[in-house]
């Protein structure tokens, strides 16, 4: 497996052998990795690779077979990371009978953030303009980001998106990842899936993975480099290839 160089500061993720079993299939088979703080790390695979799974995991909702996860230095799942941790799941979980700004204000009141924290980041996401529109009259894309503007306002140490840039249109998604390098200059953590690989350019590590296996934990320019692939998809590819004639050299 490819890693990059270790970091001396306290993982913000320490996860070793964790093993996941979901409806009697393997979901999770054997996933160590640490997680730098301050970083922008991206989850990638194709959809059913246990993305969703491992950001589960590490939230603390998921019920794991064998291994560790650790938070921020605690289990994780802790009843203290609750004001530490934010999770964008992939369907917006928001209120729809709610105005957008009373949605991310409620967000605001459950973390102890002022309500001038909510006025911040529903502008932050682009939504000033629809502010007070009831959610249920939004668009998919908009409801994404009122459910992302909710999770934002809490100003996490370590936010996992599971996905939050699916079916937002291509300026939207330039500046939402401009926020988070922004987020992660200021030393917030974020982990963020995505089956684009394109997005992988803005991540400082990158997780690849297929089959609920990590096949790669390294940085767009090592994958590049060992690969010998300029296309961070083609390189993806490289790496699906090697480790399938590895599996099968085993056997």
């Amino acid at each position: 497996m490819m890693t990059s160089s270790p970091d001396e500061l306290p993982a913000a993720v320490e996860i070793t052998g964790l093993r996941v079993v979901r409806g009697g299939r393997l979901a999770l088979d054997d996933v160590s990795v640490r997680v730098a703080p301050g970083t922008v790390t991206g989850l990638l695979g194709p959809s059913g690779c246990g993305k969703t799974t491992l950001m589960r995991s590490i939230v603390g909702t998921q019920i794991v077979a064998a291994g560790t996860v650790t938070v921020l230095g605690r289990p994780a799942g802790s009843a203290d990371l609750r004001h530490r941790v934010s999770y964008v799941a992939q369907d917006p979980t928001i209120y729809r009978d709610l105005r957008v700004i009373d949605n991310v204000r409620y967000f605001a009141a459950l973390y102890g953030a002022a309500a001038t924290d909510a006025d911040e980041v529903v502008a932050a996401v682009g939504l000033a303009d629809h502010r007070t529109a009831l959610c249920d009259n939004l668009s998919g894309g908009q409801r994404i980001r009122v459910s992302l503007a909710c999770a934002l306002v809490a100003r996490p140490d370590l936010i996992v998106l599971d996905e939050p840039t699916v079916g937002l249109d291509p300026v939207l998604r330039v500046e939402l990842w401009r926020q988070f390098r922004e987020m992660a200059t200021d030393g917030t953590t974020l982990l963020v899936s995505s089956h684009v690989m394109d997005e992988a350019e803005h991540c400082d590590e990158l997780l690849l993975m297929r089959d609920g296996r990590l096949l790669a934990h390294t940085t767009p320019a090592e994958l590049r480099e060992d690969t010998g692939c300029q296309s961070l998809e083609q390189a993806f590819l490289s790496v699906i290839e090697h480790s399938t004639a590895a599996v099968a050299a085993a056997e």
